[in-house]
């Protein structure tokens, strides 16, 4: 292994050079204080070549304490702090040009609100190991009279031996961080995990503390929240929860079976509901959303329109379709309001979602509920709409839901377990008013659906659909900003896939169709094993099994955008249904 004065003087020897003698830096070089490995460099994109920099710093060196990271709750808390710390040291350093754009050599993953397992950060007993991007400086040089690139070794000096340094010392060594941040930071996360815990053992499937601040800005997952009044909770509902650090919680709990929360949408439901859907993560201290914690099996259901469906069985909810589909195996390349959300609620069960959630503010009207004065008018009588469906499905296959609405959810009342009416972001309890009110629930159109049945059938997908090669490149997988993924030739629309935490979500979750076809799509198991199989060896191996390369980009994802992802490519395809 080279030491850094050696590696120094390679830097000078190479200024000037042809861009591909940066081929040099690959290898193990010790810098005293943290080893540098710098693994294969892609040279056939000269202009955007970032290879990967591991940096390994032995905990003799951090000293770390290893009450931080001695459960697997607080090692994924302390890495994500770490990998913050590291993000925003690197932002610190960016040049900015003239026109206010930042410039940078360094990139490394930025984890936003929510707390996931990542694979840009590894904290073990032993060492911290961080990946980051590198973009190798070059300069204008002239090689026959013809403008060409070179090495710029003067300022790949300054980023290996001032730049990266600094960065190393001030986000990695235990001296220079905050220990009151730190466990803080830790123990907030264990104490949303016990709370999460605690929603088990109650029979509960989501819980908001008081106070929580839930209110979202524009965007995925916006980092300020508007300063609208906090949530409130009529006192006769309070619950308190005891956690390790914060002690007694006071909130609101959902319980399972079929809950329905009415109220107008600017009145905080619409919140509320996104909360509880992003509650199956973990969130930063002073998000305001910390203590609002939801079970990790929930799924976000919303219409479609548009998005292709194969061979999925609705006929729990249409015994035939206008468009002449056949609802027991039903395949469209664009999908109407009600069938894509349909096809989206058997999708998520098939996945293995225990808790369902709806709101009409982005579902389907004519999914949630109708007007039987009307059907056979309107063609809909071959229908069964979600309120017809839910207390079969809540009773039969065992899963919770939590529908919210005000104008469409009426239908819910005679049925739901539980009523909750959120007014002003202030939650009261109304069962017993609202169910004063004797209202009927439609009876399902199809009475005779099984649905344990119905959900037993198992789907087959074609490999050969699931291709990520583009030309003579194997594997192009991408994303910018979670809402969109390339997968070879296809882009999958994850636009109403909410849940997606990241954009290094997104990106492994085209990592992940691509080593589930590798390793079990062509062995001919069934969707729902090759989840359980994925999942398992993610569990066991972590993010690094997906890849052949070495990447810092990628961050876990749950099984339900998985599958959600896989739904939605366009050229998947089901080579067959069995029992």
């Amino acid at each position: 292994m080279k030491d850094k004065k050696e590696f120094y003087n390679l830097l000078a020897e190479l200024d000037g050079q042809p861009f591909s003698e940066y081929q040099q830096l690959i290898g193990d070089f010790d810098f005293s204080r943290y080893v540098i490995k710098c693994g294969a460099i892609d040279f056939d994109s000269a202009h955007d070549v970032s290879p990967v920099l591991t940096i390994r710093v032995p905990q003799t060196i951090a000293e770390i304490p290893e009450y931080l990271f001695d459960s697997p709750v607080r090692r994924t808390a302390m890495e994500d702090l770490l990998l913050r710390r590291l993000s925003g040291c690197v932002d610190k350093i960016a040049v900015y040009d003239h026109s206010g754009v930042a410039r940078r050599h360094l990139k490394v993953a930025a984890p936003n609100q929510k707390i996931l397992p990542r694979n840009a950060l590894l904290l073990t007993k032993e060492y911290i190991e961080v990946r980051l991007y590198i973009t190798l400086p070059i300069q204008m040089a002239f090689v026959d009279g013809e403008p060409s690139t070179a090495i710029d070794g003067e300022m790949a000096q300054q980023i290996f031996f001032e730049d990266l340094p600094e960065i190393v010392a001030n986000s990695l060594l235990y001296c220079n961080i905050d220990i009151a941040e730190a466990d803080a930071h830790v123990n907030n996360m264990e104490d949303a995990d016990r709370l999460r815990q605690y929603l088990g053992a109650s029979g509960q499937v989501a819980f908001l503390a008081e106070g929580s601040l839930i209110a979202r800005q524009a965007g995925r997952d916006a980092p300020d929240y508007e300063r609208l009044s906090p949530i409130e909770v009529d006192p006769a509902l309070v619950e308190e929860v005891e956690v390790p650090h914060s002690g007694a919680i006071a909130g609101v709990g959902i319980p399972n079976g079929l809950t329905l929360i009415l109220g107008e949408s600017n009145s905080g439901r619409v919140d509320i509901m996104d909360a509880i859907a992003q509650g199956i993560y973990n969130h930063v201290l002073g998000d305001g959303r910390e203590h609002v914690v939801t079970v990790a099996d929930a799924v976000a259901i919303r219409s479609e329109v548009g998005r292709s469906i194969q061979q999925v069985d609705i006929s729990a909810f249409a015994s035939s379709l206008a468009d002449g589909g056949n609802p027991t195996s039903y395949s469209t390349k664009g999908a109407g309001a009600f069938t894509s959300q349909a096809a989206s609620t058997v999708e998520a069960l098939e996945a293995g979602a225990r808790v369902l959630l709806f709101d009409e503010h982005s579902s389907s009207s004519t999914f949630l509920s109708s007007d039987t004065r009307v059907n056979s008018l309107l063609g809909a009588s071959s229908r069964d709409t979600l309120a017809a469906r839910a207390r079969q499905m809540v009773d039969e296959l065992g899963i919770s839901m939590v529908v919210a609405g005000s104008s469409l959810v009426a239908e819910f009342i005679p049925i739901a377990d539980k009523i909750l009416k959120v007014e002003n972001f202030v939650v009261s309890d109304i069962t017993e008013e609202a169910k004063a009110l004797d209202i009927i629930s439609p009876a399902p159109v199809n009475a005779d659906v099984n649905l344990a049945s119905m959900l037993s059938r198992s789907r087959w997908i074609m490999p050969s659909s699931i291709d990520p090669s583009v030309g003579r490149e194997d594997l192009v997988i991408d994303t910018e900003d979670g809402d969109y993924l390339q997968f070879g030739r296809s882009l999958v629309d994850l636009d109403a896939v909410r849940q997606i935490a990241s954009a290094d979500q997104a990106r492994a979750i085209g990592f992940v169709l691509y080593y589930a076809k590798l390793r079990y799509m062509d062995e001919g198991y069934p969707l729902r094993e090759i989840l359980d199989l994925v999942d398992r060896d993610l569990s066991n191996e972590g993010l690094n099994a997906l890849v052949r390369d070495i990447r810092g980009d990628l961050a876990r994802p749950r099984r339900y955008e998985v599958a959600a992802a896989l739904n939605r490519l366009p050229a998947f395809r089901v080579s067959h249904v069995t029992e």
